[in-house]
């Protein structure tokens, strides 16, 4: 007995273009800094740091082949795939200290108005927009 399975080659997703969590010290750093300075009183810094630090692991931003993947969250996940074909628009915003440490927020557009896909904190967001 022999089975027929179709697999789709047209993807290339050995290549891995991009591959990164948002950053935590470097997109706020007087965030990070003022929640150091919180652990003192009765370990409050340290809740703010644990989860600020969970939301941050919870996200990924990948350019993989010919595809973009963004995928949300801990217990429940929310992914999104969208091909560099269909993008449009690629729009990096960046503040003075997001310029300072080299982050920023990323926001993916395909037909419409809203953007598709929007990640602050991403390292490097311009070699996103130079990819796509």
């Amino acid at each position: 007995m022999t089975a027929d399975a179709s697999i789709d080659t047209s993807r290339d997703t050995s290549t891995v273009r991009y591959d990164e969590h948002p950053a935590m010290f470097k997109s706020a750093p007087i965030g990070f800094i003022v929640s150091i300075l919180l652990i003192p009183a009765a370990g409050l810094g340290l809740l703010i740091l644990l989860w600020w630090y969970l939301q941050s692991k919870a996200e990924r931003f990948q350019i993989i082949g010919d595809e973009i993947r963004y995928s949300k969250g801990l217990l429940s996940k929310t992914q999104f795939e969208v091909g560099l074909s269909s993008i449009r628009t690629v729009k990096v915003e960046q503040s003075f200290f997001n310029r300072i440490f080299g982050v920023g927020k990323v926001s993916v557009f395909t037909a419409g108005d809203e953007p598709e896909i929007v990640v602050a904190g991403l390292p490097n967001p311009h070699m996103i927009r130079e990819i796509t």
